[in-house]
């Protein structure tokens, strides 16, 4: 099933161990503790293990340039924040201590990079050397949240039944295909119901919120200095909201609309991943090659049309002992379209799909459901719709997402079923949700400097200028960076990094409304 807001870099990062395979910390448990002990708690940093399956698997973190080496520790958390004296769990923490020397020092720099369901644990080593320059006046910190990887992780299926289920037909023709598909949503959320036990009524953004203030103290820091990126503005603006005071320099990228529902989010995604197919479209056809998968921009997305009509009723090869499903697909293809980076691997994938071979689509879309080569899954679907149906709450059901398919459509002719029936995610899903959006008015708060990417298909642009008002007059400072993908400072682009360097190591505030492109 399709999800909200996918972390761009986690999945980068698989997606180029699968396509590569294709072409050719710290635990949990449960104790009892004062709650002053646990912001007085001393962390034990100790060299990182290799990630586990919830994380992704993988190597141990390599050493940074110079040698620096990945720390990790385990930080205990109230498992149920309205009794914070009862049960505890682990929530896994990764740092690597900053370049510089003490006098320079600020502080710890937390990153959130997104899912919800995105573990920190591996994404921040994988791309630690893009924030080397800001690692000279922080410590690099990041944590899978509760929920997440070794945080308590929570696993609603093995690996066979998630294959099973990431293929199935998820936009349904019938009344037999929308019955099937309810049943195996069901039997997904009863699966997480099971086996996260307790840990499921407290996976919230709010819950997690808590869980960084709990660490900035017992990071040794007066105020939080955070990097959020996707869903991880959402959990900034919250943490803002609710610590307001204790907010230090804090950037969002990628920012999620924090006045929208579950279904108008969904909306939102249709009418981004179609921009960013059209912009897709425009590129390839534009260049002096030929486009090998289109005469014309409409041609382009006529072709990938049909090529999903007809996996509809006949799947191709993909991946060893896999077909390449509608489904799939359609999941590759909105997986290639988060960087225009992955756009080569687009063309190519469809190329080789129109000629009977899937294994590219195929491999983009284990990347964005968190299948690694040899199978095995990291729980950062079952994460994403567990964190996703404790804050919403909406309950949609097959009758609404019916009458709701001509708008999303009219979005998206290619995405708008596809996300709109993800809409029953949360059906008859065990714990209630907490709100219709997220609450994130910060008035107290220093300024956030908020960027919106113009061609942003997870998080469009608009929910930038949105989160920048809701966070109040004087604390959003919003910012526009004109390019392509999911995420504004990975771009590389000098000015947005520039901006962004110069607030967190030297305080100075961007100039509202300043474009770079």
């Amino acid at each position: 099933m399709p999800t909200q807001s996918q972390p761009r870099v986690t999945a980068l990062a698989a997606a180029t161990l699968l396509l590569s395979a294709a072409l050719s910390a710290c635990g949990g448990g449960d104790s009892k503790e004062k709650e002053e002990d646990l912001s007085a708690q001393k962390l034990s940093w100790k060299d990182c293990p290799a990630p586990d399956a919830s994380e992704g698997g993988g190597g141990a973190p390599s050493p940074l340039p110079g040698g620096a080496e990945w720390q990790c520790a385990a930080m205990k958390a109230p498992l149920d924040w309205s009794k914070p004296k009862g049960d505890t769990i682990d929530i896994a923490l990764i740092k690597a201590a900053t370049s510089g020397g003490k006098d320079d020092r600020i502080g710890s720099l937390v990153f959130n990079f997104g899912g919800p369901g995105g573990s920190g644990i591996t994404t921040l080593p994988a791309f630690g050397e893009d924030y080397a320059k800001l690692r000279t006046r922080y410590d690099l910190v990041s944590f899978d949240p509760r929920g997440v990887g070794r945080s308590a992780g929570i696993r609603c299926e093995d690996a066979e039944q998630l294959d099973t289920y990431f293929q199935q037909d998820s936009t349904p023709d019938d009344e037999a295909e929308r019955k099937k598909l309810v049943e195996n949503v069901k039997s997904f959320n009863s699966g997480c119901e099971k086996n996260a036990g307790d840990t499921l009524g407290h996976v919230r953004t709010t819950d997690a919120a808590r869980d960084m203030d709990l660490m900035r103290q017992v990071l040794g820091d007066d105020k939080l200095h955070y990097f959020g990126i996707s869903y991880g503005t959402e959990l900034g603006g919250v943490y803002a909201h609710l610590f307001p005071k204790k907010v230090g320099r804090a950037v969002f990228d990628a920012v999620v609309d924090p006045t929208e529902n579950a279904e108008q989010g969904s909306l939102g995604q249709a009418e981004g991943f179609q921009l960013a197919l059209d912009n897709f479209a425009k590129d390839c056809t534009s260049q002096e090659a030929d486009c090998t998968v289109g005469d014309s921009e409409q041609d382009v997305k006529d072709k990938i049309a049909k090529l999903l009509k007809d996996l509809d009723s006949k799947p191709i090869r993909g991946l060893p002992s896999r077909e390449l499903t509608q489904t799939a697909a359609t999941n590759g293809i909105a997986q290639a379209l988060y960087s225009k980076d992955f756009w080569p691997y687009l063309t190519q994938g469809l190329e080789e799909a129109y000629d009977g071979d899937g294994k590219i689509l195929m491999a983009l879309s284990d990347s964005m459901n968190g299948r690694n080569e040899d199978g095995e899954y990291s729980n950062i679907q079952s994460a994403n719709v567990s964190i996703n149906c404790a804050d919403d709450k909406a309950r949609y059901t097959p009758q609404h997402v019916k009458e709701k398919l001509p708008e999303f459509r009219e979005a998206s002719p290619l995405f708008g079923d596809y996300l709109a029936w993800g809409m029953v995610s949360c059906t008859d899903w065990a714990v209630e949700g907490q709100a219709d959006h997220p609450d994130v008015s910060a008035k107290g708060a220093p300024p956030i400097v908020v960027i919106g990417n113009t061609g942003d298909p997870a998080t469009p642009y608009e929910g930038a200028r949105k989160m920048a008002q809701a966070l109040g007059k004087g604390v959003g400072v919003e910012m526009t960076y004109k390019g392509q993908g999911h995420g504004a400072y990975d771009s590389k682009n000098k000015c947005v990094r520039d901006a962004v360097n110069g607030y967190l190591l030297k305080g100075t505030v961007p100039k509202a409304d300043t474009v770079c492109s």
